[in-house]
């Protein structure tokens, strides 16, 4: 092995631990990687050469995962952008705690993004990069951040600092549109379960085969609460299902409000070899809306990158949807509809990724996140066109 080669996997090694030991917090400082959380106020010349980047990132792994999940990319992200961004990757959901249910993640999300931005009064504008069952917890999450400030008391008994959501009645003016107090820019996803995994092939391992599927529908409860949520059988009390009360502004929590405030709205989704999560339910299409492989294109830079649906105004959008919807959705058929046409009130920007013909392909789910660089190093263009596209 090359020294040069020993060096990088060195470095490598040491950034992942500072990563797990601090807040999950990565810049650049003269190219040199470092672990922290911005602009001290310290008298050192080191410390007032750290940048403060008004952009948060916060990242949120999926199912089982953890936040070492997004350790390549946040490494990359901060490489491109070392002076705009600051890069969170959420910790509160981790492994087990994963199958809590979407609506108790999120909360915990809720907590660790306020403590996040409380400590850094410095920034102005906020994004979410999630990953498969992420991407819900993260949609759960603005919606109990949107229009709310958050306050600082500093407490005289042990100087600790106390951070709050407020709860005033009437939104302040500087609030108006925020998620937590910040610029609303990106929300972005990979392999997301938007429509849950209910539908008919949306859990491609089982081939389609709906005896599977049933049992499969039956056996959800070994997820615990998550698998509720994604099988879409938590509704009681004539409420309707989570996923669906999610495609609206339901009761106090502003689902829909909180998600069409972004200025871009991106879903990432695998064509083939993801056998954990659907195509249509990650890319939010009807069957009938996927694109055919003879429209797929072909790019040099981006490789796994096979097709690129730009975003439909809002305004031209066909389907009409009511609150009603949700309630009136009683099969699996008119569930899943509703939330397309919920969902389609926001302008999506899709892409299409395909490993084909990658020795990775079977472990697509993850490989599109770059979960583990040496196992899933392939999809590393594709978090680059996600950098690239970013909008600061």
């Amino acid at each position: 092995m090359a020294q040069g080669e020993k060096k990088r996997r060195g470095w490598e090694g040491v950034t992942y631990r500072a990563y797990l030991r601090r807040p999950s917090c990565f810049k650049v400082v003269d190219g040199s990687p470092v672990s922290g959380g911005g602009g001290g106020g310290g008298g050192g010349e080191g410390e007032r050469r750290i940048p403060t980047p008004p952009h948060l990132v916060v990242m949120v792994n999926g199912i089982v995962g953890s936040a070492a999940d997004w350790k390549f990319a946040a490494k990359k992200f901060v490489k491109k952008y070392p002076e705009d961004v600051i890069v969170h990757c959420s910790e509160c959901n981790s492994a087990t705690l994963t199958l809590d249910g979407v609506d108790m993640m999120g909360e915990r999300l809720a907590e660790e993004v306020i403590s996040v931005v409380s400590k850094r009064p410095w920034l102005q504008k906020i994004s979410f990069v999630a990953h498969s069952l992420g991407g819900l917890i993260a949609r759960y999450t603005i919606a109990l951040l949107y229009e709310k400030g958050i306050s600082k008391e500093s407490s005289e008994d042990n100087g600790e600092l106390n951070t709050n959501i407020s709860q005033t009645q009437s939104v302040n003016q500087n609030l108006k549109g925020n998620i937590a107090g910040l610029e609303p820019m990106n929300f972005i996803t990979f392999a997301t379960p938007h429509l849950g995994t209910r539908s008919h092939k949306q859990i491609p391992l089982l081939g389609g085969i709906n005896t599977l599927e049933k049992m499969a529908f039956r056996l959800s409860w070994i997820a615990r609460k998550s698998g509720k949520h994604l099988f879409l059988k938590d509704g009681k009390d004539g409420k309707p299902p989570l996923l669906l009360q999610m495609v609206t502004d339901f009761g106090d929590l502003r689902f829909m409000s909180a998600l069409q405030s972004f200025k871009r709205h991106v879903a990432y989704s695998n064509v083939c070899g993801d056998f954990v999560v659907g195509r249509k339910t990650s890319s939010i299409r009807r069957q009938n809306e996927l694109p055919k492989r003879q429209n797929f294109i072909k790019d040099g830079k981006y490789p796994h990158i096979v097709y690129v649906e730009k975003p439909k105004p809002a305004t031209n959008q066909p389907d009409d949807f009511s609150d009603a919807m949700i309630y009136q959705a009683r099969t699996t058929a008119e569930m899943e509809e509703a939330m397309i046409r919920g969902l389609n009130r926001v302008p999506w920007e899709r892409v299409d990724v395909s490993f084909k013909k990658s020795k990775q392909r079977i472990f697509a789910h993850s490989t599109i996140q770059v979960k583990t660089y040496f196992l899933h190093s392939d999809g590393a263009d594709v978090i680059f066109h996600m950098i690239d596209h970013f909008l600061l």
